[in-house]
C-alpha cells in the first residue's frame, strides 16, 4: 500500500538579505498582499491533499512562526514544528525532520518561495514515473546565481551544479522538491560542503550517481524567491494583480475615490483619498488626504496622512505622514516616515543596521 505523502517546509534561516526587517521577525512571515509568505506555501500544500506538514524552525524565529501559523486547522492539515538548532544546510533540515517523515515520500518546500500554480501536477509526475526525486525547475536569465540542473530529452536530471561559472543549462532549482525515502540513505552518505553545510544538491547527485531515477518538472508559471526587497515587491505586485478582486468592507467617505481592484478590510477607514487598485488595505488602517497607487499593500493598523504612495509594502502599525511621493518601498512594522513641518529643512534619521534610505 502506497504511503501517504507528507510535506517538509523549511522556515529556519536568518533572512540576512531582508535585513533590517528580519532582525525582528522571520523572513517567511513577511507579508505579501497582507498575508505571510508561509500562508501561500500552506495553501499549495493543502490544495494538493497533503494532510501532515512538518515545519523546520530556528531558535530565533520559531516561536513567532508557531504563533502565526498555528496548528494548521485553518488549512485542514496537522502541523508539527521541528527545531533545527543551527542552519547547517537543506539536507541537514531533512535529517532533523527524519523522525516526522518516517519512510513516507514527501514534498520539501522552501518557505520563502512563491510559485504561480499548484503542485498537483508535480506530485502526479512523481507518482507516475516512480522516481526517487522530482525537482522543480525554471528557466532563468542568470543561471550563475542559482543551483542549475542538466537535463536530458526525457526529463531525467543528469547532474546538478551550485552557482556555476559556466552553467550547462539555464534551468534553476526552484526550491520545491519531492523525494522518496531513498533520500535519507543519500543524505547519510554525503559530507559537509566547503561552507560547512549538508547540501541537498549533493544528496540528489548521490542518487544520480547510484543510478536512482531523478526526474525534472519545468515550471511554466512565475516563481519568486522573496529573499530580497525587489523580489518581495515583485511578488506583491503579481499576487495583487492575479489573485485579488474588488471588495470594500471598510468605511469610505463620499469625498474619496476608489477605482479598480481595491480590497479594504473591515475596520479600515478611508477619508478624502484616492485609491487606484490593485491595492489591499488591512483592518484598522486609516488613510486620510492621500493618494495610494497600484500594487500597494497597506498593513493592519497603519496610518497614512497627506501622502502619495505607489508600488510599496507597508507593514503593520507603520505611520506615513506628509510624504510627497514614496514608491518601490518596503516599510517595516511600527516604522514612521514623517516630513518635518517646520521651516528648517533637514533630514532627521534613526536608521538601523542594513537599512537603505534614498532621498
Amino acid at each position: 500500500m502506497e504511503k501517504k505523502m507528507k510535506a517538509l517546509v523549511l522556515s529556519g534561516g536568518k533572512g540576512t538579505r531582508l535585513r533590517p526587517l528580519t532582525y525582528t521577525g522571520a523572513k517567511q512571515l513577511v507579508p505579501i498582499a497582507n498575508r505571510p509568505i508561509l500562508s501561500y506555501v500552506f495553501d499549495n500544500i493543502a490544495k494538493a491533499g497533503i494532510k501532515e506538514i512538518g515545519v523546520i524552525i530556528s531558535p530565533e524565529t520559531g516561536a513567532e512562526i508557531r504563533e502565526t501559523m498555528g496548528d494548521g486547522s485553518k488549512w485542514g492539515v496537522k502541523v508539527e514544528y521541528i527545531l533545527q538548532e543551527e542552519p547547517k544546510g537543506l539536507a541537514h533540515a531533512v535529517l532533523v525532520g527524519k523522525e516526522f517523515l518516517g519512510d513516507s515520500p514527501f514534498v520539501m518546500y522552501l518557505g520563502d518561495n512563491l510559485i504561480g500554480c499548484g503542485i498537483e501536477k508535480f506530485i502526479e509526475k512523481f507518482r507516475k514515473t516512480g522516481a526517487d526525486a522530482v525537482i522543480l525547475l525554471k528557466p532563468v536569465e542568470s543561471p550563475q546565481s542559482f543551483g542549475v540542473a542538466e537535463v536530458d530529452g526525457k526529463g531525467n536530471i543528469l547532474g546538478l551544479e551550485e552557482k556555476p561559472n559556466n552553467p550547462k543549462s539555464n534551468l534553476a532549482l526552484v526550491g520545491v522538491y519531492i523525494f522518496s525515502n531513498e533520500i535519507h540513505r543519500a543524505i547519510a552518505s554525503i559530507r559537509p560542503s566547503a561552507r560547512g553545510e549538508l547540501e541537498i544538491t549533493d544528496a540528489i547527485q548521490d542518487l544520480i550517481t547510484k543510478g536512482r531515477p531523478v526526474q525534472s518538472h519545468i515550471l511554466d508559471t512565475w516563481w519568486l524567491d522573496t529573499g530580497k526587497k525587489d523580489d518581495l515587491l515583485a511578488a506583491n505586485t503579481i499576487v495583487l494583480d492575479e489573485w485579488f478582486k474588488r471588495k470594500i468592507d471598510g468605511k469610505v467617505d463620499k469625498a474619496s475615490q476608489i477605482t479598480g481592484r481595491v480590497t479594504i478590510d473591515a475596520g479600515a477607514v478611508v477619508k478624502n483619498s484616492t485609491l487606484r487598485g490593485p491595492i489591499v488595505v488591512g483592518p484598522g488602517a486609516v488613510i486620510e488626504d492621500s493618494f495610494i497607487g497600484p500594487f500597494t499593500s497597506i498593513g493592519n493598523d497603519t496610518k497614512i496622512t497627506k501622502s502619495i504612495i505607489e508600488h510599496s509594502v507597508i507593514l503593520t502599525g507603520a505611520e506615513i505622514s506628509h510624504v510627497n511621493r514614496m514608491e518601490d518601498s518596503l516599510i517595516g512594522r511600527n516604522a514612521k516616515v514623517i516630513k518635518c513641518q517646520d521651516k528648517h529643512e533637514a533630514l532627521r534619521l534613526m536608521i538601523g543596521d542594513d537599512s537603505v534610505v534614498e532621498v
